[in-house]
């Protein structure tokens, strides 16, 4: 399986949790505090959407340019300038909704907590189903080319 394949099975149960927590959150957090709750809710929501296609943005970008060599320092430069990136970004939309009157703050954060969380699920489960050899063009016994 290609890495591209991955990636792509990721983005679906990424788009898969991204709904879950829009629908659950934007549900509890209406019941719990109405309007805002609504909103923050849906807030973490979006988040997870950003944050998910940030994390293929850059893994797409690193692909190409390195030639999908997942193993060059190249490679690992991108994604980890992402993963900067994301901190960064959220620590600064964090300090812009604080304090903001149409955001509960409880269950803003327990709908980015869902979305931290669901994510890594995310991860695992895509790259755990994957089978990516670990062995490139090695002649095993059985095959026509071994000596």
């Amino acid at each position: 399986m290609k890495s591209a394949t991955i990636l792509a099975r990721a983005l679906v149960y990424g788009v898969i949790l991204t709904v879950a927590i829009a629908v659950v959150g934007g549900i509890v957090g209406y019941l719990v505090a109405g309007g805002p709750g609504l909103v923050s809710g849906l807030l973490g929501a979006g988040l997870t959407a950003l944050f998910m296609a940030l994390t293929a943005g850059t893994i797409v970008v690193a692909a190409k340019l390195t030639g999908n060599e997942p193993s060059s320092v190249l490679f690992f430069g991108i994604v980890l300038g992402g993963w900067l990136l994301k901190f960064v970004l959220f620590i600064a939309i964090v300090i812009l909704l604080r304090g903001q009157p149409f955001l509960e703050p409880y269950v803003f954060f327990f709908a980015i907590l869902a979305a931290v969380v669901g994510s890594l699920v995310v991860d695992v489960i895509a790259f755990v189903g994957a089978r990516v050899p670990y062995v490139g063009d090695v002649p095993l016994e059985g095959d026509s080319d071994a000596r």
